[in-house]
């Protein structure tokens, strides 16, 4: 797309009349547009425009009709997809039905309209395609671009937990199998699930995430299966969802230690039979999908705890990767921090250098709480406000130029259930000890069962668990 916003946009319609009102309509919105009466015609159009043999820029979009002379639309999207990718395409058809809206789906169209189509609705479609298209294009870019760099996806380090990690991913990769990922937030399970996927031979189809905890339990489920029109109050169109847009691909669905136990029965059926049925519909669909999930919370807890169904649990814990914390990977930061670095330097148009010997070490003591994506914010961050080619330690959040003072010795007071060292931190924290100190004791005294501990406290076990998690206990897994 040109600078100025504007995309160089291909009609496909045998009807003259149609071409012409959709092409009047986009040129009023300022875009470029050329017409093609059928399939042939239009490719050839896009070949030319790719090669630049007309002095023309290639097509960010095509507009394609489903009843094409000759080789119809669903075709030629076909062929779009294998020798354009570079080009989004709007599929328009006079008679929609869903079993055709689908299967240009599964093809890679961005959306699928019904004639007559009104301008709001056609100018929302072109936007949605080309920012999506956008997107994947910056996406794969930035891909490269970080591969160049460290050899697998982007993904840094040479921690040995990261070392076998990327083993692993590199042994996976090739199969259909399940992968259940474990760690914090902001640890970088995004990027490995996308290092799965591109190191598959799913490489070239989907790559479709979902983060669960993001979306409201009564919109999940047509999130991830979809609707038909009707299906509920608000469902005026039908919607294709996240595991169809996914087939012949990989889902990656972060977050599944918050779906609810009905969300997980549905779930599990997806993952062992490939199929589900969209809501409101009663019509089966198949998919081909390779299923890669999430959870920042440890499962194991949440099934012992009768939060998270067993059989999903050992459904999806086929192979499990856990990431650890930036905290234990210290070794790592220097050069997570030059690749971000870098990365903001071309976004911002700056000629930064690198950081000083200060700021360095100021980057390699802080703790992270937020991982590799809070180190990510922080290298932001700087490369915005620094005024220098290299970033100082006063570009640094106040956090990191001011750390905790270290641990002072003092006399203890066993009675509050305070330790014999104590480390300076506020008021909230030092009242908090107390009751860990109780909840480590009742747990012991019941030999660590969640659900006896959470009756004697007299509090319910969701309530233990919370506060099990908030206090930094973890014990033996019990009934």
């Amino acid at each position: 797309m040109s600078q100025d916003g504007f995309a160089n946009i291909l009609i496909v319609d045998d009807d003259p009349v149609v071409a012409d009102s959709l092409a009047t309509f986009l040129r009023s919105e300022g875009h470029r547009v050329q017409i093609a009466p059928d399939a042939d015609d239009a490719l050839d159009k896009l070949e030319r425009a790719d090669t630049c043999l007309d002095d023309a820029d290639p097509f960010d979009l095509a507009i394609c009709d489903v009843a094409l002379p000759g080789r119809d639309g669903l075709e030629l999207l076909r062929e779009i997809r294998k020798h354009h990718p570079g080009t989004a395409v709007v599929m328009l058809t006079g008679y929609g039905t869903i079993e055709s809206a689908v299967e240009a789906l599964r093809l890679g169209a961005s959306d699928y309209l019904t004639k007559p189509v009104v301008d709001p609705e056609l100018r929302l479609s072109i936007e949605r395609a080309l920012s999506q298209h956008r997107l994947l294009a910056e996406n794969s870019m930035l891909r490269r671009r970080l591969e160049n760099r460290s050899g697998l996806a982007g993904i840094i380090g040479s921690n040995p937990q990261m070392l076998r990690i990327f083993e692993l991913v590199e042994a996976v990769a090739p199969s259909r199998t399940t992968v259940l990922m474990t760690g914090e937030s902001g640890v970088g399970k995004s990027l490995i699930a996308r290092a799965i996927h591109d190191r598959s031979t799913r490489r070239d189809m989907p790559f479709v995430e979902l983060a669960c905890g993001s979306i409201p339990e009564t919109l999940l489920e047509s999130e991830l299966f979809g609707h038909v029109k009707g299906a509920f109050t608000g469902a005026h169109v039908d919607k294709a969802g996240r595991f169809l847009r996914a087939d012949g691909g990989t889902i990656f669905l972060d977050e599944i230690n918050s779906a609810s136990p009905g969300m997980q029965l549905k779930l599990l059926r997806v993952i062992q039979e490939r199929r589900f049925e969209p809501v409101g519909s009663s019509e089966t669909i198949e998919v081909d999908v390779r299923v890669v999930l999430a959870s920042n919370q440890p499962l194991e807890a949440l099934v012992a705890d009768g939060l998270f169904r067993q059989d999903l649990y050992y459904r999806i814990n086929v192979v499990k990767i856990e990431l650890p914390p930036l905290r234990e990977r210290v070794a790592d930061i220097p050069s997570l921090a030059e690749l971000f670095l870098e990365l903001n330097s071309v976004e911002l148009g700056k000629a930064l250098t690198g950081f000083t010997p200060q700021a360095m070490d100021a980057l390699q003591r802080y703790h992270y709480p937020g991982n590799v994506r809070e180190l990510q914010n922080i290298v932001e961050r700087a490369a915005v406000l620094c005024r220098n080619p290299t970033i100082a330690i006063n570009d640094l959040p106040p956090e990191l130029i001011d750390p905790p003072a270290p641990p002072v010795s003092i006399v203890g007071a066993p009675g509050l259930g305070l330790p014999a060292t104590w480390t300076p931190m506020t008021l909230a924290d030092a009242l908090h000890e107390p009751e860990r100190q109780i909840l480590l004791m009742a747990l012991e005294a019941n030999d660590w069962n969640r659900q006896k501990t959470a009756d004697e406290l007299a509090i319910n076990r969701t309530t233990l668990y919370k506060k099990m998690k908030l206090l930094g206990i973890e014990g033996r897994l019990a009934g």
